[in-house]
This record gives structure tokens, C-alpha cells and sequence, in this order.
């Protein structure tokens, strides 16, 4: 297992993580029961892992992307309609927001 991201919180570690694993990377977090005992003191312990060492490089080229947003605006001018509830969607999901549908193909 490598470290790829240290998080300032639990759920912004969970969030990296599954959007690692949405991207074919298997990934674990670490430390996050450790963040509340802390309270508000800067303490880095809630990190994310990767599984395979040999992903690391395209882990961290997309955690970048992700991070600074330009993962998301390429798919930007890629609108569509879920087929369960109609809802008019932006590129950028994965699922519809209002009934959960995982985007067609």
C-alpha cells in the first residue's frame, strides 16, 4: 500500500477514496477514528491508501485533476437525461441527484 493523500478530515478522505475506486483504483483510509480525538489541533492522521503501488502514478495524476477541477469540466458540455425520472443532467455526474440512476453507458 502507498499513501496518496493525506485529508484534513474523514470525509474528505472517504470522498478521495471513492472517487479513486470510481476510476478502477482500489483504495483504504487510515487514521480517520484517530482525527476526533484530537479536536482542532492541526494534526494530519486521516490519510488514503492505494492497493497497488503500480498505480500510484496514475492515482496522483487523477487525484490532481480532481482536485484542481479540471477532471470534472472535461466532461462539462456532455449533458444528458436519466432514463428512470427525465432529470437534465451536467456532464459531470455519474448518477442522477434526484432519484440515484447511474448514468447510461
Amino acid at each position: 500500500m502507498k499513501l496518496v493523500h493525506t485529508a484534513k478530515h474523514a470525509a474528505e478522505a472517504h470522498l478521495i477514496k471513492g472517487f479513486l475506486e470510481s476510476q478502477g483504483i482500489e483504495a483504504g483510509v487510515r487514521g480517520e477514528y484517530l482525527t476526533s480525538g484530537w479536536g482542532e489541533l492541526p494534526v494530519d492522521l486521516c490519510s488514503v491508501w492505494i492497493a497497488d503501488d503500480a498505480q500510484f502514478e496514475r492515482a496522483n495524476e487523477l487525484l490532481i485533476a480532481f482536485l484542481k477541477g479540471t477532471f470534472a469540466r472535461q466532461f462539462s458540455g456532455e449533458r444528458w437525461t436519466c432514463p428512470h425520472c427525465g432529470e437534465k443532467l451536467e456532464g459531470q455526474f455519474t448518477a442522477c441527484w434526484q432519484c440515484g440512476t447511474a448514468r447510461p453507458g
